[in-house]
C-alpha cells in the first residue's frame, strides 16, 4: 500500500505547490485537510477542489469555527490569555484545533505522516508538530518548506510549470495568519523596527484617529463565557464575530510589538484582535469584582505561565491541562454584567453587576450607612507591620538602619 501524508492544507501557493512537491520527493500520497477557525475569504468547497487539482488524492474540509470558539477562545478568555501582556495568542490557540483534525483525518485515511507549510525560523512549526505527536506519538511530522527545501521561488516556478490552479506572485509584502480570534502580520517592510504601520496592513480594524460615534455594549457572562449582547443571546463565536465587527469598527485591538519568539530571536509582529481585546476587557473586570483577592492574585501568575505554555506550542501538555482546571474552577462566580464604551481605539469598561459580586456597597462607602468598624484598623496594623517593626529595630540595633539624610523638612 502506498504511504500517505496528510498535509495542512491553506489553498495558497506555498501549500498547493506542496502537495507535489511532497509526492515526487517522498513517493507518498497526500491527503488535504483544510479547517475553516474563521479566517474568512475563499469558501472550503473551492479550496479542497483545488487540493485536488493540485494532485491530492483526498480533500477533506473542516468547518471548525463553533468548536474553535467554544473549545479555544474560551479557554483563552477564562485565562486573559496575553503573551508578554498584550498578545491574544491569535496563532497559537489556532494550531491545536486543525492539528486535532490533521490527526482525526490521518487516522480515517491511514496516513502515517503530517505535513505542514512552516519554516525554520517560526514558532509554528512547533506549535503543530508538538501538538501532532502529544495526540498521535506513532505519526512522523514534515515540513516542505524546511525539510525539503521549497523556496517561495521554486514554489512559483513549479506552479508556473505544472500549470496549477493558483496565483502566483513575487510581490506579497506580508505573511499573514489570521481566524475569528484574530489577526497576524508580519514581514515585508515591518521588520524595520522603526517602519511604522501603514493603513494597507490592517483589516479587521478601521482607523481609530478619526472614530464613528462611540458604541456602548453590554456584554453578558455565565462563569466566564460570553452569553449575550445587549440583552440578546450569543454563542461564543457570535460574540467574537459581533465585537469583531463593533469593536474593529471603533479601531479597537490593534497590537504592535517586538515578541520572543520561541526559537529564540525577537519578531516585529503586528495584530488585531477587536473582539478578543474587547472580550478580555470586559472578562477581567468582572473577575475583579467576583473573585477573591488572593485567588485573584494568584490566577494573574497562572494566566502568564498559561499563556507561555500556549504560545510554545504546549496545548496539549500535562502542566497546560492541570492549569486549566485551576483557571476552570476559578470561573464559577464569574457571571454578570459589564458595560464597555467602544471609542478611538480603546474598550473601557464604564459598569458592572453580578449577583456573584464580592463588592459591598456598605463596606466601600464613606457616606452614611458605612458599616466597615474604623476602630478594627488599629490592631490590624499593628499585627501586620510587626514583621517589618522588628527587623527594623534590629536593624537600628547593629547601625543598619535607613539613613534619612541631613536635610530640614
Amino acid at each position: 500500500m502506498t504511504e500517505r501524508v496528510v498535509l495542512a492544507y491553506s489553498g495558497g501557493l506555498d501549500t498547493s505547490v506542496a502537495i507535489g512537491w511532497i509526492a515526487e520527493a517522498t513517493g507518498a500520497e497526500v491527503v488535504a485537510v483544510a479547517v475553516d477557525v474563521g479566517q474568512g475569504g475563499e469558501d472550503l468547497e473551492a479550496i479542497r477542489q483545488r487540493a485536488l487539482d493540485c494532485g491530492a488524492v483526498e480533500a477533506y474540509v473542516a468547518d471548525a469555527r463553533d468548536e474553535f470558539a467554544t473549545e479555544y477562545c474560551m479557554p483563552a478568555l477564562a485565562a486573559n490569555g496575553l503573551y508578554q501582556d498584550a498578545y491574544p495568542l491569535v496563532s497559537g490557540i489556532s494550531r491545536p484545533v486543525i492539528v486535532k483534525h490533521l490527526v482525526r483525518a490521518a487516522r480515517q485515511f491511514g496516513a502515517t505522516t503530517v505535513a505542514h507549510g512552516c519554516t525554520g525560523k517560526g514558532n509554528d512549526q512547533v506549535r503543530f508538530e508538538v501538538s501532532i505527536t502529544s495526540l498521535a506519538p506513532d505519526l512522523k511530522c514534515l515540513a516542505p518548506v524546511r525539510d525539503l527545501a521549497l523556496t517561495r521561488e521554486k514554489a512559483i516556478a513549479y506552479a508556473e510549470k505544472h500549470k496549477l490552479p493558483i496565483e502566483t506572485t513575487k510581490k506579497n509584502p506580508f505573511s499573514i495568519d489570521q481566524n475569528v480570534w484574530g489577526r497576524a502580520i508580519e514581514t515585508g517592510f515591518l521588520e524595520d523596527i522603526w517602519n511604522a504601520p501603514t493603513k494597507d496592513v490592517y483589516n479587521y480594524t478601521d482607523d481609530p484617529t478619526f472614530p464613528p460615534v462611540a458604541d456602548e455594549v453590554i456584554i453578558t457572562f455565565d462563569q466566564g463565557v460570553p452569553v449575550a449582547l445587549d440583552g440578546e443571546k450569543v454563542t461564543p463565536l457570535q460574540a467574537i464575530q459581533e465585537l469583531n465587527r463593533r469593536a474593529g469598527a471603533q479601531g479597537v485591538g490593534r497590537i504592535d510589538i517586538v515578541e520572543d519568539r520561541l526559537v529564540g530571536i525577537k519578531s516585529r509582529e503586528i495584530y488585531e484582535a477587536p473582539g478578543a481585546m474587547a472580550l478580555i476587557a470586559a472578562h477581567r473586570e468582572l473577575e475583579n469584582v467576583t473573585l477573591e483577592r488572593e485567588q485573584a492574585r494568584f490566577k494573574r501568575n497562572v494566566e502568564q505561565r498559561w499563556s507561555e505554555l500556549v504560545y510554545d506550542g504546549q496545548w496539549f501538555s500535562p502542566l497546560k491541562k492541570n492549569l486549566d482546571t485551576f483557571i476552570a474552577d476559578t470561573q464559577k462566580y464569574v457571571s454578570g454584567d459589564i458595560r464597555l464604551v467602544l471609542h478611538g481605539g480603546r474598550a473601557t469598561v464604564s459598569g458592572r453587576r453580578s449577583e456573584q459580586s464580592l463588592y459591598d456597597f456598605n463596606l466601600a462607602t464613606y457616606d452614611e450607612g458605612d458599616s466597615f468598624d474604623q476602630s478594627s484598623a488599629v490592631g490590624f496594623i499593628d499585627i501586620y507591620g510587626l514583621t517589618s517593626k522588628l527587623a527594623a529595630a534590629r536593624d537600628v540595633k547593629f547601625g543598619n538602619g535607613v539613613d534619612l539624610g541631613d536635610g530640614e523638612l
